[in-house]
Order: structure tokens, then sequence, then C-alpha cells
């Protein structure tokens, strides 16, 4: 059966939980594949912005600005992280909290966009958040981040100019209102086939199971 199921995601490269759900939503496509060869699944990531007025360059650490911008206590929020710390492990990812680079978003996200006109989303994603979670690079300025594309096979030069030129802060912004238009309220939210929505980095086996829903729906139309 050849068949071609797409999933839209709406996450921020500031939010952890994204990372997380990346690989649980990977986990859950190679299951759902390796049962249904013949079918292809299709993702696409869209903009949404947790943190519009934090600044590129940051002065602290995200206990700093969870403590001092969204008024959490400190021990909540140290106990939170290394809580989700522990989860990111479970999925192979070593996040580092400590020397995180906190930043305003839009230019990666312009990146996004800019790096979907070229094929390469994908590894422009995972570039982007394997620099900030991982290895605590800087990616909010256009320098940085044109760095990191030429990491996935994107031309530097181009990338600068188009960063520069705010080329995508329009495909930006109907990304933000397409998430208003939906009622999506937190990241990551994953929708399947465009009828159904999966907020949150859920176990693989959600994802697994929706795939499943979608073409057992779509079989049953055929009938």
């Amino acid at each position: 059966m050849s068949e071609l199921i797409k999933i839209d995601i709406w996450s921020d490269i500031a939010c952890p939980w994204c990372y997380v759900g990346k690989r649980k939503l990977e986990s859950g496509i190679a299951a759902f594949q390796a049962s249904q060869p013949g079918v292809n699944v299709e993702v696409e990531y869209h903009s949404y912005l947790l943190n519009p007025d934090m600044p590129v360059d940051y002065e602290g650490n995200q206990t700093d600005y969870l403590a001092e911008h969204k008024g959490m206590p400190r021990e909540q929020v140290i106990e939170m992280t290394a809580r989700l710390a522990g989860i990111a492990a479970a999925v192979g990812l070593n996040y580092d909290f400590a020397n995180m680079k906190m930043t305003n978003t839009v230019k990666a996200h312009q990146l996004l966009h800019y790096a979907k006109s070229k094929g390469k989303q994908l590894e422009m994603k995972e570039r982007i958040l394997a620099a900030h979670f991982v290895e605590a690079k800087h990616v909010g300025k256009v320098a940085d981040l044109a760095d990191l594309a030429a990491e996935v096979g994107l031309d530097r030069d181009d990338v600068v100019r188009s960063l520069e030129a705010n080329e995508f802060q329009d495909a930006f912004e109907a990304d933000v209102a397409q998430a208003r238009e939906f009622g999506i309220t937190g990241v990551p939210f994953f929708v399947v086939d465009l009828k159904y929505g999966i907020s949150g980095a859920q176990d693989a086996t959600v994802f697994t199971g929706a795939l499943e829903t979608v073409l057992a729906e779509r079989i049953a139309a055929k009938a």
C-alpha cells in the first residue's frame, strides 16, 4: 500500500519538551513503519514562540529566568529541571541546563523556514535543538545560526542574507497565527493528517496509535 500521512508539529527551540517529543515521535513513526513499510510519514515543523519578550542575550540560565520572570521558586525550578533532565536522558538526550544560553528564538524560527525552502528543515531542526539543549551553544544570533546552517549543507552567506533581511518573518508569523486559530496554547503540539491533535511529549505508542488509526480509516473509506 502506497500512502502518505502528514504530521504537522508546532514547537519552539526554547521548549525542552519539544526535543523529547521529537524523539518520541521518531520512535512512534519507526514502530508504525516497521509494520507498514509501504506508508510514508511526512513531518513538517511550524513556529511557536513561548517567550516573545526574551532578549537575544539573556544574562542568566534557565533557573534564573523561570525564577525571576515566571515567579517560580528556585527550589521548584531546580527539582523540575532535574526531573526533565532524567526524562530527556531516557530518550538519549543529555541536556546541559547549567550552561544553556537562554535567547530569543525568532531568528532560529526564520532559519527553519529558510531550511524548509531548501528541503532541509528536519536536519536544521535537529541541529538547532542539539546545539541549544545538549551543546549549550547560542542559537539566537545570525552568525551562530549561520554556522549551524552550514553544518547541514546550507549556504552560510545566503543564510546570513536571509536572516538579516527577515526574509521569512511573514512565514514565521503565519505559523504563530495558525497556532492561535487551532487553539494551541502549549507545545509540542502534533496534528496528524489534519484530523487528530496530540498535545505534549506523549509516549511513542500514542503516535504509533494515531498513525494506525488514520491508516485504518483510509482503508475503511476505500472498502
